[in-house]
């Protein structure tokens, strides 16, 4: 069985500085935003809420879904994070 992946957003604050991350591991991942281990981006910019996640079975796809979103327009992402999350609420996985 292959094991998940995920896709995910966080933010500083609703509206605020958003980032997409792929990862094999989300509770670690989200552990390492949190605590500041994860140094640039998202270290420099308080990045630390998660927001929005998607679990997929196979890495390759994760891959895919991360660039596609990368691409899409602030707005979309926006929508998209106020679909599944509509008080941007910091996400318990």
């Amino acid at each position: 069985m292959d094991k998940q992946s995920y896709i995910y957003i966080m933010a500083n604050r609703p509206n605020g500085t958003l980032y997409i991350g792929v990862t094999s591991d989300l509770i670690r991942r989200n552990w390492e935003h949190k605590n500041g281990l994860s140094d640039g981006f998202t270290k420099k910019y308080s990045i630390n809420l998660l927001v929005y996640y998607e679990v997929f079975d196979d890495i390759y796809n994760a891959i895919t879904r991360e660039k596609q979103l990368k691409k899409w327009k602030r707005e979309w992402k926006i929508q998209l994070i106020e679909k599944f999350n509509p008080r941007w609420d910091d996400l318990e996985i």
